[in-house]
């Protein structure tokens, strides 16, 4: 296993998701609900940011590996899945968003690893539905993490309209690959 900035940054990115969740854990004499929820935000948005970092150092700094390809989609996808059940918890999300999202993490996870396997991995590469998604994803766990209002802004109504929009890009895109990959699976059928 190659070790460098940026696999170390998806290490910390992983090694976050059990902070970010047994914050909710703190009994609210301890920790109120506004100082929890903005510090499950602020732990949530780091953990956001060195997604985005790892990939960029890993390509200004040429340390790309395939075992970092391999390891930052299964944080990301481990990041939003913990932060949706926390989420459903709380009641600020719907469980079929949830399901949804993470159905489609986990379908789309198989198709490519398989795919991958029988050496057609570029018919599910990253489409920019895709990229979408996660960036819908991604702007919403935050607000609906934080609940509240920010500058008048009510980050739970805008989280909600969020999730909503990523849940029907979650959709399409899972289709949209399942539709590239068709052929492939015919044949191999």
């Amino acid at each position: 296993m190659p070790l460098n900035l940026p696999i170390i940054l998806t290490w910390v990115r992983i090694a976050m998701i059990p902070l970010v969740v047994s914050v909710y854990y703190v009994p609210e004499h301890v920790l109120p609900t506004a100082v929890r929820d903005a510090v499950a935000t602020g732990m949530f948005i780091f953990a956001a940011l060195t997604d985005w970092l790892d990939g960029w150092l890993a390509r200004r700094l040429n340390q790309t590996s395939s075992f970092g390809a391999f390891l930052d989609p299964v944080a990301d996808k481990l990041m939003v899945s913990a932060a949706l059940l926390v989420l459903l918890n709380l009641g600020r999300v719907d469980a079929m968003i949830a399901l949804v999202i993470i159905g489609r993490e986990i379908t789309i996870s198989a198709l490519r690893e398989w795919m991958a396997k029988i050496g057609a991995s570029t018919s599910v590469a990253v489409h920019w539905l895709g990229k979408f998604k996660t960036a819908a994803q991604m702007t919403a766990i935050p607000c609906l993490l934080y609940g509240g209002r920010v500058a008048g802004i009510d980050t739970l109504w805008w989280g909600s309209r969020l999730i909503e929009i990523a849940a029907v890009l979650t959709v399409w895109s899972m289709m949209y690959y399942l539709q590239r990959a068709w052929p492939v699976i015919r044949r191999s059928a």
